[in-house]
């Protein structure tokens, strides 16, 4: 397989069921060459990875689609984003002497949050415990769960690449009967679980389709470019010294030598401070401020 950062849609002509495949090389590697992770953690990072993507796929928004996995366990948190124009960044929290390869072993008791958060309107989340042996079952709980449309994940990574596959139940159109929707739906899965790890690490996306469903009318659209970029920058890292407020920031300051610098997590990129860029910022929130009232 050629290998390449893309997500890639697919629809059943005759059935109200859509897919997404994705394929993360070069984005993947950008968010591990950030850090020094383990092989374990970077393949549940990879996994989250493809499914911040496939997740912001099945979601009409402009905006930023975060998942974060929080436990008490030797992985203590991932986090991963991605934006509706499929702009990826992740990051991962762990002890030192972590063991263990499983999503139970890394992450006992662990909660998964699912974030959108659009340009325009309001912020929404929603919450499931990291139960089953992958973050796959996880995900797949939450929508069987939920109020949302029957959704179907398989998520594999290895260090070097990250694999997505997803199906997903549309409203009814082309099936209006319920009972026929359903068989439909059950058929369509149990051919998905013939899917080897092999083939889906393997395969490209049309050659994976027709080994799965050559006797289905399936239809593959264009794909669509995923990149690594943090939307990290110095505007950000000062309005986060601004939230201090004037005197903690100052004393700050003083306390750095006279500069102060702010690490980004995802990507490790640096911005420096020094007096008088701390005053520009908060005489321009305080600018800022008067011209709202």
């Amino acid at each position: 397989m050629q290998l390449q950062d893309v997500t890639q849609r697919f629809l059943f002509e005759e059935a109200d069921v859509r897919g997404e495949l994705v394929s993360l090389d070069q984005s993947y590697r950008e968010v591990l060459a950030k850090h020094e992770y383990p092989e374990s953690v970077k393949a549940l990072l990879g996994e989250m990875l493809a499914a911040a993507v496939l997740l912001s796929t099945a979601i009409k928004f402009d905006g930023l689609l975060i998942l974060q996995a929080r436990s008490s366990g030797p992985l203590s948190m991932l986090m991963v984003e991605c934006s509706s124009a499929q702009e990826v960044r992740g990051i991962a929290r762990y002890a030192d002497d972590i063991t263990g390869e499983s999503l139970s072993a890394l992450m006992p008791d662990g909660v998964l949050a699912i974030t959108i958060d659009p340009d325009q309107g309001q912020r929404y989340q929603g919450i499931v415990a990291l139960e089953g042996a992958t973050l796959a079952d996880a995900l797949n709980s939450y929508f069987e769960n939920s109020e949302q449309l029957p959704t179907r994940f398989r998520l594999l990574a290895d260090g070097r690449i990250a694999r997505g596959f997803m199906l997903q139940a549309l409203p009814a159109d082309r099936q209006p009967d319920p009972q026929q929707r359903d068989a439909v739906w059950q058929h369509l899965n149990v051919l998905a679980d013939t899917l080897t790890a092999e083939e889906l690490m393997a395969l490209d996306n049309q050659t994976l389709l027709h080994r799965l469903y050559h006797q289905e009318d399936v239809r593959l659209f264009d794909p669509v470019a995923a990149i690594f970029k943090c939307s990290c920058s110095a505007e950000r890292s000062g309005n986060a010294l601004v939230s201090l407020g004037r005197e903690d920031a100052l004393a700050l300051l003083d306390e750095r030598g006279g500069e102060v610098e702010v690490d980004c997590q995802f990507c490790n990129a640096r911005y420096c401070f020094d007096r008088d860029a701390l005053e520009g910022l908060f005489e321009a929130a305080e600018e800022h401020a008067r011209g709202l009232h």
